[in-house]
This record gives C-alpha cells, sequence and structure tokens, in this order.
C-alpha cells in the first residue's frame, strides 16, 4: 500500500475502479483522443436481447445484471488500457461488493447519507481537477461507458454505505495512530518534481483506429512542413497560446492554448518528457516527435519536489496529511472488522445470488480463496 502523493489512491469502492479505467487511458499517454467507434453500449444490447433479470436478492433491495455489467465494463476498460485482461474471480469480487453496498445502505441513517454526499462530492471534484475540466472529464467517461450522473449516483452510494460501515463498527482513530502511520510513511508524502507546459501536436497517425495507424507518406510530410512553419512563427514572436487553439490536433488542450495539468515523470512518453523536463520557464523546444505525431512544447513553469509535513494540505487532494493518515488507519481498522459484521448482516437481509451461473462463479472463487477485488476493505467472500 502507498499513499504516495502522485498516485493517490480514490477512497471510494467501486467508484475507484470506474475511475481507473478512465484516468488509466490518460496517464501514460497524454494527449489522448477518443474512439467514437468504441463507444457501443454492450450494455444495452445485451438488455435488448435478454432482459435485465434480478441476479442477487436481500431484505429491501435486490441487484440486476445491468448494475453488474456496467461495473465491469469499466474494469474491463481499465485492464485493456493496460494490456491486461481480468480473471474469472473478478467477476464475482465486484458482485461480493455490490451486495455489501446494498447491504450496508439498509442499515445507514440520514446522517450517514450526509456524510456520503459530501465525501462523493469531494471526490467527484477531485476527478474534475485531474483532467482540467468537465468536459474532458466527461469524455473520458464516455469512453468506459458511464455518464457524469451516473458515477456521481454511484459514488454517493458508496461512500454512504462506507459511513455506515465505520459508524457500526464504531471506527475511531486517535491523532497518536495517524501520526506514528505518517512517521512510517514519511517518504510516501513526496510530491515529485512536475511540469507545467503548452503543447501544439500535429498528429502523424489515425487516432480512431485501434492501434492508431501511420497516416500516408504524403500527408505526414505535409504535417512536418506545417510544424517547422509554426516554430519559425513562435520564434519570430507569434503566439503560442494561439497558434495551439488554432492549430493543435490534441483536442483536450488545444482549446486552452495547448495547457496540459501538471504532470510528473513517469505519465507521458519518454521524448515528450525528457523534452518538456529539460526546458526552463517560458522556453520553447524545437519540433519533437513521439508515436502520436510532432510537437512543439512551451514551458510555463515547474514545481519542485517537495516532502509535505503531517499538518500541510495536500494541493488538488483537498486533505490533510493528517486527513489521508487517519484515512489509511481507518482502512486497515475496516478491513480487519468488517468481514464478520458483513457476513452477519448478510444473513440478517437473508441474501441469495439467484443467478445460477453467478453462483457457481462465486462458489468456485471461494472454494480457490480468490480475491481479486479492489483493495477497499469492505469486500468479503460470499457466505
Amino acid at each position: 500500500m502507498s499513499v504516495q502523493f502522485n498516485k493517490m489512491k480514490l477512497s471510494l469502492i467501486l467508484s475507484a475502479a470506474l475511475a481507473a479505467g478512465v484516468i488509466s487511458a490518460t496517464a501514460a499517454t497524454q494527449p489522448v483522443v477518443v474512439n467514437a467507434a468504441t463507444n457501443a453500449d454492450p450494455e444495452t444490447a445485451m438488455k435488448a436481447l435478454f432482459g435485465d433479470p434480478v441476479i442477487v436478492k436481500g431484505k429491501g433491495f435486490e441487484i440486476k445484471q445491468s448494475e453488474l455489467d456496467q461495473v465491469l465494463t469499466g474494469a474491463k476498460a481499465n485492464a485493456a488500457a493496460q494490456g491486461q485482461t481480468l480473471p474469472p474471480a473478478f467477476t464475482a469480487a465486484i458482485l461480493n461488493q455490490l451486495i455489501t453496498i446494498d447491504c450496508l445502505l439498509q442499515k445507514a441513517t440520514p446522517a450517514d447519507h450526509t456524510a456520503g454526499a459530501t465525501e462523493a462530492d469531494l471526490q467527484f471534484t477531485n476527478l474534475v481537477e485531474h483532467f482540467g475540466s468537465q468536459e474532458a472529464f466527461e469524455r473520458q467517461l464516455k469512453a468506459v461507458g458511464i455518464t457524469a450522473a451516473e458515477l456521481r449516483a454511484k459514488a454517493t452510494q458508496e461512500a454512504t454505505a462506507k459511513a455506515a460501515l465505520k459508524r457500526e463498527l464504531n471506527i475511531k482513530v486517535t491523532d497518536a495512530e495517524a501520526k506514528a502511520f505518517y512517521d512510517k510513511h514519511t517518504a510516501d508524502f513526496e510530491q515529485p518534481e512536475m511540469a507545467h507546459v503548452r503543447h501544439i501536436l500535429l498528429m502523424t497517425v489515425d487516432p480512431s483506429t485501434r492501434p492508431p495507424t501511420p497516416l500516408s507518406t504524403n500527408t505526414i510530410a505535409a504535417k512536418r512542413k506545417q510544424i517547422d512553419d509554426l516554430l519559425k512563427q513562435i520564434k519570430d514572436g507569434a503566439d503560442f497560446a494561439a497558434l495551439a487553439t488554432k492549430y493543435s490536433e490534441d483536442p483536450g488542450s488545444a482549446k486552452k492554448g495547448g495547457e496540459l495539468p501538471e504532470f510528473p515523470r513517469g505519465q507521458m512518453v519518454p521524448e515528450f518528457e525528457a523534452t518538456a523536463f529539460s526546458l526552463t520557464n517560458n522556453q520553447v523546444s524545437d519540433v519533437i516527435t513521439t508515436q502520436y505525431g510532432y510537437h512543439i512544447i512551451k514551458m510555463i513553469d515547474k514545481t519542485p519536489a517537495k516532502e509535505y509535513g503531517f499538518n500541510d494540505t495536500l494541493p488538488k487532494i483537498n486533505k490533510t496529511v493528517a486527513e489521508i493518515c487517519r484515512n489509511e488507519v481507518e482502512a486497515d481498522k475496516i478491513k480487519e472488522l468488517a468481514p464478520d459484521y458483513v457476513k452477519k448482516l448478510r444473513g440478517e437481509l437473508n441474501v441469495q445470488i439467484v443467478d445460477p451461473t453467478l453462483k457457481a462463479l462465486d462458489e468456485n472463487a471461494r472454494a480457490q480463496g480468490a480475491d481479486s477485488a479492489p483493495d477497499t476493505g469492505m469486500a468479503e467472500p460470499a457466505k
């Protein structure tokens, strides 16, 4: 477990899995162009053919196939973006998290709902800031098949369930426990050097294909001539942001004058990163070539590396280091105490997996001791 600032995990449950698909799609390969051809909705097609059957029943709630499918779609997109596939046990693990959330919602008080809505709003705000704009955020959500409204609703449910669990388990974290955690993990609260740049991109590949295919030789040659001309204009005093807005083929940044969100090393393709971090403030690069095409980069500013103290506030996370430490200690306590409580609660609510295939998959996962769900401290095998 790492709480390093630039890799800070979301504290929500399933929305973290959904958002991971969105974030991973941009983390290593910005700029990104979403391929509309890949955005067909398989859930809608399946529902049209087979309906939307109930797969789990419990006192006060039921879970439908579409609810499971939606989460799995985001998780599969995340895995595919990293060149991976999900193991069969992952489906059972996600199903059990859905069950756990619905069980806990039956216990939620008005205060739990208020706390959940507040926490979900904060997490949602942080995600929007991560992508730089609401528009960019929603574009990436579309790529994994969920709307912003759907994600917000799920996040609120999940945060409410977590608030109910903390109250039911009477989870308390003292200042001393939080400080002890910090003392053991001070290196994890170091922000690396960050670069803040503008860029102009002329693409030499067709982003609508998967994987992107090179454009024709003549087109690439024309793009090279154009980028060289843009660089000459910039060196002659032309406004970089204005040229980026007019000519850059990165839709995520062009509307903002080519400006990208701040990034540390390890998030961009190597050629882009190496050039960006070599620049000084307001310096403009020569033309560089990446797998996407030709770039010109202008440094806005660089933020030096920094170690955050226990009482410091983490920028963009909107929480103090102390709060993060308390959350981590809290998560460890939940992970220890939750399984027995959730097992008892599932019995009280008479939870049954009624879909035969999913029931068999769940029983097989339990027999093998599989645990493929995101590590939230709230997942537990079906009983």
